[in-house]
C-alpha cells in the first residue's frame, strides 16, 4: 500500500513540473488592458471581441515578456454609452477614468467610441500618462492633428484604425471616380449623421468631387442621432436624379434608410463610407435581401473575409471559430492588433512604463491582418495604403447575393461592382 501511495505522489510530482512553466507564467500580475467601449452599437462589440481574441491567443502562448517575466493580459471593458443619442460626453470621461482609478488599467484600448468623446479624452490620458490605442469609432483627423500640435502632452495618444480624410481622399473618391469611369455616373448626393466625422467627412467629400467635374446635389443631408425616418431625403434624392447616394452613418437605424431606399426604387447607387447596419453579417436576413448593391466601408481589411495578408483569413478564421460568425465590422481587425501592437512595444521595452512603451510603439513596423503596421511618427496615426504591402489597407465591399464582396482596393478585391437593377444606364 504504501509502494502505491509513494507511486502516486510520484506522478503528481512529474505532473507538477511539466505544468510549472505556465503556472508560472500566469502567476505573475497580469497587465491590465481597460477598454472604454460603447456597449449597445456594432462598433462597442466587435472591438471587444476582437480584443479578447487577441488576448486569448497571446496568454494561449504563453503572455507578454516583460524582461524576463511572463505576464499575461487581462481585460476590463467598461460601457461608455457614447454612441447612444442624448449621453454626454462627460459620462466616457467618467468610465474612462474608473478604468485607470479603479480598475488599475496599464494601457487603454478601443474607445472612447465617439470622435467627441475620443477628443475630451486626450488630456484625461496626458493627466495619468495611459498609453491608449483608439481602434474604433472615433475617425475625426483632430484626433491626430491635436498630437501634432502637442507632441508632448499628447504622446500617450495612437491610433491604429483609419480615420476620415484617408478615408475621403485615399480610399472614397478614387473608389467613387472608378464608379464614374464604368457607369457614366457623376451626380452625387450626400447623406451624414450629426456627428463630428460625418459631417467634416461629408463637407469634404462635397468640396472635393465639385472639384473633379462631378454634380454635388445641394448640401449635405444631416440627419439626427436616432433618426428611423428617411423618406423626405430619398425622395430628395430621387427629385434631383442622384445616381450614388453617399451614405454617411455609424447609427444602427441605417438599415431602414436602405429598406426605404429599396421600397421606393430610388435610382441611385448606396455607398456607406460609414454604415453600420449594413456592415454586419446579419444584415441580408435582417433586411430580406433589401440591402443588395448597397457599397460599405469597413475602414480596415480583416472586417469581411479577404486575402489581404496571409494573417487575414486566419484572423477570420479565429473569429469565426470564437464568436460563431464572421467579424460584423470595423472595430474588429483594429482592436485585435492593438493588443498584438502593444504587446510586441511592451516586449522590446522591456517593460509597461509608458514613456518607454511609447518610444517603442512609435518604432513599431510588423506584418498584420490589414497590412504593413507602422505609426507615423508626428501624429501617432496608422499609416495607411492602398498596398498591404506598405501600409494599413482599407475594404470596400458590396453586397451581393447574400454575401460581403470586397470591390476595392484593388490589390485585395475579390469581386467587381454591380448597379441594383432599377438604375437606368
Amino acid at each position: 500500500m504504501k509502494s502505491k501511495s509513494n507511486s502516486f505522489f510520484a506522478v503528481l510530482a512529474v505532473i507538477g513540473l511539466l505544468v510549472l512553466p505556465l503556472s508560472k507564467a500566469f502567476a505573475e500580475k497580469p497587465i491590465v488592458l481597460g477598454a472604454p467601449l460603447a456597449m449597445a452599437f456594432l462598433y462597442g462589440w466587435t472591438a471587444e471581441k476582437g480584443i479578447k481574441l487577441a488576448v486569448e491567443e497571446i496568454n494561449a502562448a504563453g503572455g507578454v515578456k516583460v524582461g524576463d517575466q511572463k505576464r499575461p493580459f487581462s481585460v476590463d471593458v467598461i460601457d461608455t454609452r457614447d454612441l447612444e443619442p442624448g449621453v454626454p460626453v462627460s459620462e466616457a470621461l467618467l468610465a474612462l477614468e474608473k478604468l485607470i482609478l479603479e480598475k488599475k488599467a496599464d494601457f487603454i484600448v478601443g474607445g472612447p467610441v465617439r470622435s467627441e468623446a475620443a477628443l475630451a479624452a486626450m488630456p484625461l490620458l496626458s493627466k495619468h500618462k495611459k498609453v491608449s490605442i483608439l481602434t474604433t469609432g472615433s475617425l475625426t483627423p483632430k484626433y491626430h492633428a491635436l498630437v501634432a500640435e502637442n507632441p508632448e502632452k499628447f504622446k500617450y495618444c495612437f491610433r491604429i484604425s483609419g480615420e476620415a480624410k484617408w478615408m475621403v481622399m485615399g480610399e472614397l473618391i478614387p473608389c467613387l471616380e472608378d464608379i464614374g469611369k464604368k457607369f457614366d455616373l457623376n451626380r452625387l448626393i450626400i447623406m451624414v449623421q450629426d456627428v463630428a466625422h460625418a459631417r467634416a467627412g461629408g463637407e469634404l467629400l462635397a468640396k472635393v468631387m465639385s472639384e473633379k467635374g462631378w454634380q454635388v446635389l445641394g448640401d449635405p443631408l444631416v440627419f439626427p442621432t436616432g433618426t428611423t425616418d428617411f423618406s423626405m431625403g430619398l425622395l430628395d434624392a430621387k427629385k434631383k436624379n442622384a445616381q450614388v447616394m453617399i451614405i454617411w452613418m455609424d447609427m444602427p437605424e441605417s438599415a431602414i434608410l436602405l429598406k426605404q431606399w429599396h421600397d421606393m426604387k430610388v435610382p441611385a447607387l448606396p455607398f456607406g463610407v460609414i454604415i453600420a447596419a449594413a456592415e454586419q453579417p446579419g444584415f441580408w436576413k435582417a433586411t430580406e435581401g433589401k440591402g443588395e448593391y448597397c457599397l460599405g466601408n469597413v475602414v480596415n481589411a480583416g472586417n469581411v473575409p479577404s486575402e489581404a495578408t496571409p494573417w487575414t483569413m486566419k484572423f477570420v478564421e479565429a473569429y469565426k471559430n470564437k464568436y460563431g460568425l464572421e467579424p460584423e465590422g470595423y472595430g474588429a481587425s483594429s482592436s485585435y492588433m492593438a493588443v498584438y501592437a502593444l504587446k510586441d512595444a511592451i516586449e522590446r521595452a522591456g517593460t509597461i512604463d509608458s514613456d518607454k512603451v511609447v518610444d517603442a510603439l512609435k518604432q513599431i513596423d510588423i506584418k498584420g491582418v490589414y497590412g504593413r503596421t507602422r505609426f507615423d511618427a508626428k501624429t501617432n496615426q496608422v499609416i495607411p495604403s492602398l498596398d498591404p504591402e506598405e501600409g494599413a489597407v482599407g475594404t470596400v465591399f458590396q453586397w451581393q447575393d447574400g454575401k460581403r464582396v470586397v470591390v476595392f482596393p484593388p490589390k485585395i478585391a475579390t469581386g467587381q461592382i454591380l448597379l441594383p437593377p432599377w438604375m437606368k444606364k
